[in-house]
């Protein structure tokens, strides 16, 4: 069974064949699969496509989408938090984070939503997803002042020491189609020398396409059913077996997201719910 810790299933881009996109996965052996917010006015539609089905998901704030934010939609995703959590289907407080790759953002109200979304997930006892894009020292700032229980920096493409440093604070490092690239070279050593309780598996779909799908489309669509072969590359670089890597992204992801182990463990098939 395979994880994806990290999929868009809500994006509009798969609005025209969410049913196709869920039953490839299925066929290829992904069972659950993790779907964190960008908005609160998406809180909703993330909410039904998990319940449809049968998976997990997330809320929060993206850091691209604080610009279009207000600052009181703060109490929007404390009050729908803490709301759901009598939702066994929810998870984490995510997709949460600080971008300072993408330009003409606001680095003081990146960091300032993320401080207040830390705080919520302190304050309710929940794990965090992550967003980075050269912003991990910024990160570990506020994870240094407000201790949360864990959770998952995704896409991770940081310095030996923000791994280590970010792993001190329990929090697991995500892999996905940037492991593919050949020229990855830096997150290819990650993948291959990082130790087995410190990683998770995640596809970021329909973003971060694989480098196959990249050479065999000028505009690829990313999708949760890549993620077996995703994980290949993964194989390959650990000189391991699929088997023992789904095992640990199994554990490490139930770990992260002490509510996912929770719900793995008590719905039988993941399309009950």
């Amino acid at each position: 069974m395979w994880i994806d810790t990290h999929c868009h299933l809500d994006a509009p881009e798969f609005d025209a064949d969410r049913d196709a996109v869920v039953e490839r996965a299925r066929a290829a052996g992904v069972s659950m699969i993790v779907i964190p917010a960008g908005h609160v006015d998406h809180f909703g539609k993330v909410r039904d496509v998990a319940h449809r089905y049968g998976l997990a998901y997330a809320l929060g704030i993206h850091p691209l989408c604080v610009g279009a934010s207000r600052e009181d939609d703060i109490g929007r995703v404390r009050d729908a938090a803490t709301a759901a959590r009598d939702d066994g289907r929810f998870v984490a407080i995510g997709e949460i984070g600080i971008d300072f790759y993408e330009p003409g953002l606001d680095r003081a109200r990146q960091e300032w939503f993320f401080k207040e979304q830390l705080r919520i997930a302190r304050d309710l006892d929940l794990p965090v997803i992550v967003h980075v894009r050269r912003s991990a020292d910024a990160l570990l700032k506020y994870f240094n002042r407000i201790e949360v229980p864990g959770g998952i920096v995704h896409a991770f493409n940081g310095s030996s020491d923000q791994a280590e440093r970010l792993r001190a604070h329990d929090l697991k490092l995500g892999f996905g189609g940037a492991m593919t690239y050949d020229g990855s070279l830096r997150i290819r050593r990650f993948a291959a020398t990082l130790p087995d309780d410190a990683f998770v598996l995640e596809t970021d779909s329909p973003d971060i396409p694989a480098q196959w799908q990249r050479k065999a489309s000028a505009q690829p669509r990313n999708e949760p059913g890549e993620l077996p072969r995703i994980a290949q590359v993964m194989v390959e670089l650990r000189d391991t077996s699929a088997e023992t890597l789904a095992a640990h992204n199994r554990r490490n992801a139930r770990a992260a997201l002490p509510r996912l182990a929770t719900l793995l463990d008590s719905v039988a098939s993941p399309a009950a719910g």
